[in-house]
């Protein structure tokens, strides 16, 4: 590792950034020095232009992938080279709103029956079952499993925070058998050498897989199970304030946006036309 790389590991420790942020922050500006073939030390705010607009004209990367990007840079210069200059005046843009995909009740069922490990199984009934990230899922412990109140504790979530959810006694079953069968000893969901936990990349590999064998035509990622349970609660009759704490959303008009995502909200919610049409109708 160089000394300009672990000083930057550093300051966003010193700051106490998520290590899942740390990741992508550094990944992030390794790839802009690779850009250049040059140490990011040695790039001034020519080079930073210049690479941005490479992405949004050449590469097209997503708004959200970009405002990610930069970010990073942001915090490089300023608070590790000391450079705030470079970056003066450099804005996210706004991210394209596109709603979430969805799964109905039996792709959810057919999802899981095709999951080929009852490792992923377990995982992924845990991200649906409790409306988990996938980070959330994986940083699980043993421990974190509470069967006698029947709640799950998730630790130090987006945003340093940490909240319950309910466990489901489908899902607790579930456990159990991947417990007996594992024998997990700290991590809930260890990868090969048994004390780190599983890689996102390979539940995300295992999603492909079942969604082949299921016959589903739909871009699913471990995240979208998510957002399943969020609609189905909403859809369920559950209060968006509800949803909210369940999901750990600091702010309700991020979960509100499954208002919009809801089949059955929409069909309740009643057209001013018909109204309109009501009073035509007894006009008559």
């Amino acid at each position: 590792m160089t000394k300009l790389r672990e000083r930057m590991i550093e300051d966003l420790r010193l700051r106490n950034v998520a290590e899942n942020t740390i990741v992508c922050y550094v990944r992030n500006v390794r790839q802009y020095a690779e850009f250049f073939g040059r140490s990011p030390d040695q790039l001034d705010a020519t080079h930073l232009r210049k690479y941005l607009l490479h992405l949004i004209e050449v590469k097209k990367v997503p708004m959200g992938t970009y405002n990610q990007k930069v970010a990073a840079l942001r915090f490089f210069y300023r608070e590790t080279l000391g450079q705030p200059a470079y970056v003066e005046g450099l804005c996210f843009t706004r991210k394209e709103r596109k709603l979430p995909v969805v799964l109905s009740h039996d792709e959810v069922r057919r999802f899981l029956a095709a999951l080929d490990t009852l490792k992923h199984r377990a995982i992924l009934m845990t991200c649906y079952g409790a409306g988990l990230r996938i980070s959330e899922a994986l940083s699980l412990n043993v421990t974190d499993i509470d069967s006698e109140r029947m709640l799950i504790r998730v630790r130090q979530s987006k945003g340093r925070k940490d909240r319950y959810v309910a466990l489901p006694e489908v899902l607790l079953r579930v456990l159990r058998e991947y417990w007996k069968a594992a024998k997990p000893k700290d991590c809930l969901f260890p990868g090969r050498d048994g004390v780190k936990p599983l890689t996102r990349q390979s539940v995300v590999h295992a999603c492909h897989r079942a969604l082949k064998t299921a016959g589903i035509n739909k871009n699913v990622s471990p995240h979208t199970l998510r957002h399943s349970f969020a609609t189905h609660l909403l859809e369920g009759g559950a209060d968006v304030r509800t949803i909210q704490v369940l999901l750990g959303h600091r702010n309700v008009a991020t979960t509100a946006l499954y208002t919009h995502v809801s089949q059955a909200t929409i069909r309740r919610t009643k057209s001013p036309l018909d109204r309109l049409s009501e009073t035509l109708s007894a006009g008559e």
